[in-house]
């Protein structure tokens, strides 16, 4: 509240430091840009509710401050950009995304699902917006902080926004996902910074890619192929009136494709992902057979 305001306006007195602080309604923007506050973000749960966004960006009308704005708490990209676009036709120019993951029911090492490739094709559609990851929030603890932090680095983010505290375990907030100053000073020490492609290695890596581009063209064609099979097998069990799924089928392809695949160095995460695609896909075709109108076979006069 008001209070950590003024904490804050103390810390910049003091250091010189830049302020930021996370807005959630009118009244906290004119709170924070009355106590000097340099940067505002816009929270997740905020992020997924347009009317909220809206709000905010009426009363960011003819204020020049920078504006990072959270990915939603679900993974809908098109919200995202939403919440950006309307802040943007607020008169806001400094502009920039924060991916701090998505929420999942799903339980797994991270507090929020990162899901890159919602990031990913963000900053394809929108190349000149700066991308922040936030790995304390896509974490939520902090032995995972370093390595998120290093992924979004390889991955051409423009910045990274991490949750300090000198004192962790007395934090107010998110207190498993703080890290100390100086584990801080220490992560960002170890960060590699990835140089943008030059001149010289375009052939060599544009030659790969050619031979990848082969390797995808041939992936689908068996894929394609792989279907055409799925709706024979869809026609017969029509023309016999056998159901569609068998568990039995189902769990030998899934069991001899885990194994295989793991003979050949892919991961049993990235088959299994992959062949329940592969699987659905290919039930959705065998009913689309079954619920065809049988035709009939007329007479040759």
């Amino acid at each position: 509240g008001v209070i950590g305001l003024d904490w804050m306006k103390r810390v910049k007195e003091e250091t010189g430091a830049l302020l930021a602080t996370e807005v959630a309604n009118p009244m906290h923007i004119e709170k924070a840009l009355k106590a000097g506050i340099d940067i505002l973000w816009i929270g997740a749960r905020t992020t997924v509710n347009p009317f909220s966004v809206q709000e905010l960006a009426n009363a960011l009308k003819g204020v020049d401050v920078p504006v990072l704005v959270k990915n939603p708490a679900y993974p809908d990209l098109q919200l995202w950009i939403g919440a950006l676009e309307r802040i943007n036709r607020a008169g806001i120019k400094k502009l920039a995304s924060v991916h701090r993951g998505f929420h999942s029911y799903e339980v797994t090492m991270y507090r929020n699902q990162p899901q890159w490739d919602l990031a990913i094709e963000l900053k394809t559609m929108c190349p000149e917006l700066p991308l922040i990851c936030d790995p304390s929030h896509i974490c939520g603890n902090t032995h995972l902080t370093a390595f998120v932090a290093q992924k979004a680095m390889d991955l051409h983010y423009d910045g990274l926004m991490i949750e300090t505290h000198n004192d962790p375990l007395r934090a107010l907030s998110d207190a498993r996902q703080q890290i100390t100053p100086d584990r801080l000073f220490e992560i960002i020490s170890y960060l590699v910074i990835r140089n943008p492609l030059e001149e010289d290695q375009r052939s060599r890596l544009q030659e790969l890619r050619d031979k990848i581009n082969e390797v995808d063209e041939e992936l689908l064609q068996t894929l394609s192929s792989r279907m055409l099979l799925s709706k024979e097998i869809g026609e017969w069990k029509r023309d016999n009136n056998i159901i569609v799924f068998q568990v039995s089928r189902w769990e030998e392809i899934l069991k001899k494709a885990l194994d295989l695949g793991e003979t050949m160095g892919l991961t049993r995460d990235f088959v299994k992902a992959l062949y329940v695609l592969i699987h659905d896909e290919s039930i959705r075709t065998q009913v689309d057979v079954m619920n065809l109108t049988r035709k009939i076979e007329q007479p040759v006069t």
